[in-house]
């Protein structure tokens, strides 16, 4: 088995110094260490029991996101994602719940393993996406246990969870599966993640030139401009974690090209016309004539009263 190793703040030795492991406890978190001397127990069994035609890349940082993937194995089955984990104690792995078991009671960690690893893996196969890899199955997501003290009560989980006393038995079922590429696309598929590139892009091949273009009716545009539609643009790396937005929007027709029935024109409406007083509605003259009224009321008794006090 064939190994690259991208862990950060580590010397060609594969050693970490103090500085190194104080940075990286900074940058990653405080289990970043422990995590990583579990990889080493768990890589060492994967290297006994894997042979030609596997690569393993140890802590690669996915580019533009940034994001650290523990253990990549590629292989010839496919493409896995393994997040290992140096925890112990009793726990339970239910669909995508990650729980820990405390005196017979189940309740939810406070880092959900489960859904850590399974993110990690869509975030891998996008990344692939954007390359133009077509991939024949899904990543999967696995989370290894290395320390024999972890038991892990496995209840139809999202990811495949393996304990440390199954890992040789995990190593197995790679070697049985069916395979999909031969080992020279392993090793190729292997440096593409490493070292990314685009698709190169077909020249153009020359011939005639195109005839006039022909007038086309006013439904075969509305046709084009629906076809004519911006396509996905695999450049365009935008990985969320959040799940459940449809990938593509529905596209509509230009505003411009929509119409009814061009043989039909519809007269066009006329407010119907009811008998008006010097070009007001009834009840607007009826109110008109009674704030009259009330001023002439005022005005009158204003008089009187200035009347009443001359007296």
């Amino acid at each position: 088995m064939k190994i690259i190793d991208k862990t950060p703040f580590q010397d060609a030795a594969g050693n970490i110094s103090i500085s190194g492991r104080a940075q990286g406890t900074l940058k990653y978190g405080l289990n970043w260490f422990n995590e990583l001397e579990a990889q080493k127990v768990v890589i060492a069994q994967l290297e006994r029991a894997l042979e030609k035609g596997f690569v393993l890349i140890r802590n690669f940082t996915l580019p533009i996101i940034e994001v650290v993937i523990p253990i990549i194995l590629v292989g010839p089955g496919g493409i896995y994602v393994i997040h290992v984990t140096p925890l112990k104690g009793q726990f339970e792995a239910k669909g995508d719940q990650w729980n820990n078991i405390n005196y017979g009671l189940s309740q939810p960690a406070n880092i959900n393993l489960i859904e850590i690893v399974l993110k990690r893996a869509r975030a891998v196969q996008k990344y692939l996406a954007t390359q133009n890899i077509n991939l024949p199955s899904p990543v999967e997501a696995v989370l290894i246990a290395s320390d024999p003290g972890a038991h892990i009560e496995s209840l139809r989980p999202v990811a495949r969870v393996v304990m440390s006393d199954a890992i040789k038995q995990f190593a197995g079922t790679l070697i049985q599966a069916r395979p999909i590429w031969r080992s020279e696309s392993v090793y190729d598929l292997a440096d593409r993640i490493i070292e990314p590139r685009q698709p190169e892009k077909p020249k153009p091949a020359m011939s005639a030139p195109p005839p006039a273009p022909r007038p086309v009716s006013r439904a075969k545009a509305i046709f084009d401009a629906a076809d004519s539609a911006k396509s996905f643009d695999p450049n365009e790396f935008d990985f969320a974690f959040e799940e459940g937005h449809p990938p593509f929007a529905p596209q509509t027709a230009p505003q411009s090209l929509r119409e009814t029935n061009p043989s039909m024109q519809l007269p066009p409406k006329q407010a119907p016309t009811r008998g008006k007083i010097l070009g007001l509605s009834n009840k607007q003259a009826i109110l008109l004539v009674g704030m009259f009224i009330v001023e002439c009321c005022v005005i009158v008794a204003g008089f009187g009263i200035v009347f009443y006090l001359n007296m």
